[in-house]
């Protein structure tokens, strides 16, 4: 298949891209690339690449491609909270339009990283499907609640949506993302010797990592099409549910000598919830994650290990992501709605 993927250059879109590769599609990506120096590690191979903001999104850049994964976007809660207007034009609108360009210029299928935040504050009591009820606590998770609402109409025989509501993502990407927990557990823990948790340890989370999300897109990509025609699909493994303070436990025992300790704040999260995972394991038998959260902390662990990752670039502008965007606007070179300050601007500072 000729795929386009939006948002290649970030933390999934990296371990997604050879994924695509090695299975023979030809992949073409498309980035604004805000995020091409918080790297570690050997990057991707390169693919033929679209530098642009998914709002300038053009017709023409759209025509020939059979499918389009959709990754670009607001990443995180506290990045999605610094502008939520500027959250809702680049994760809502700017992704309706795209499918809506989509659909125009004949691409059969449209996927969209959508993400359990959905869910938002449930709580730990019910373990949710796919039918369970929205209940999103900030502008990221409200943005990809509006995305699904407003794009599910657009299916007809020709254009098919397929919405992935990914848990929250972990694991080694060549553009780390040290914001993300179970990356941050382990950072912390290698670095400090502390596994640190931001909340009482009770909230619970889904987590999945990024290769089995990257496995999920190309298999709902090739399933055919009666399989996933306008579904929503829980991406993870129900086992892979955890309390903050399990994965504090798991990370405690990957990092020789760390200690769990608790941020002078730490309280309880609303953002509190369980999925079941098992509609794509059953309807998608391409889908076979591989993935468990003690793996992961393994592989992270050795990873900064191997890259003698620092507390400087750990919490700093290199891997996290709303410093980083605060470091770009602090030098001039991004503007207050996330786009780039033209070069001509630039060069008058």
């Amino acid at each position: 298949m000729r795929v386009l993927v939006t948002g290649h250059n970030g933390y999934i879109g990296c371990a997604l891209l050879p994924i695509l590769t090695r299975a023979g599609h030809a992949v073409v990506g498309l980035d604004n690339c805000m995020f091409e120096d918080c790297t570690m590690g050997p990057d991707a191979d390169p693919v033929p690449t679209l530098r642009k903001d998914v709002r300038d999104v053009e017709p023409s850049d759209l025509e020939g491609f059979d499918a389009i994964i959709h990754l670009a976007g607001i990443s995180n809660d506290p990045l999605g909270d610094l502008n939520p207007d500027c959250t809702y034009d680049i994760n809502h609108r700017a992704s309706v339009r795209l499918a809506r360009l989509a659909k125009d210029v004949g691409v059969s299928r449209f996927l969209f990283s959508s993400s359990c935040s959905n869910y938002g504050a449930a709580g730990g009591d019910t373990i949710l499907d796919e039918h369970a009820a929205f209940n999103p606590v900030t502008a990221y998770g409200r943005s990809k609640v509006l995305v699904e609402q407003e794009v599910a109409p657009l299916g007809d025989e020709n254009f098919c949506p397929v919405f992935l509501r990914n848990a929250t993502a972990y694991g080694f990407s060549a553009r780390l993302r040290g914001d993300l927990v179970l990356n941050n557990l382990v950072g912390w823990a290698h670095i400090t010797g502390k596994v640190r948790l931001k909340s009482d340890g009770t909230p619970w989370r889904p987590i999945v990592h990024i290769e089995d999300i990257s496995q999920a897109f190309m298999a709902l990509m090739e399933a055919p099409r009666d399989l996933v025609y306008n579904q929503a699909f829980n991406v993870g493994r129900t086992e892979e549910n955890y309390q903050m303070r399990d994965l504090a436990q798991i990370v405690m025992e990957t990092v020789p000598g760390s200690q769990v300790t608790f941020a002078e704040d730490a309280g309880p999260d609303k953002r509190c919830y369980r999925v079941n995972c098992d509609k794509i394991l059953n309807a998608i038998p391409a889908f076979q994650p591989q993935w468990t959260a003690r793996a992961g902390a393994r592989q992270l662990y050795e990873a900064y290990q191997a890259f003698g990752l620092t507390l400087a670039d750990f919490e700093g502008p290199r891997f996290m992501r709303i410093h980083h965007v605060k470091q770009l606007q602090k030098d001039g070179r991004l503007d207050s709605s996330l786009r780039w300050v033209p070069a001509a601007a630039l060069s008058g500072r």
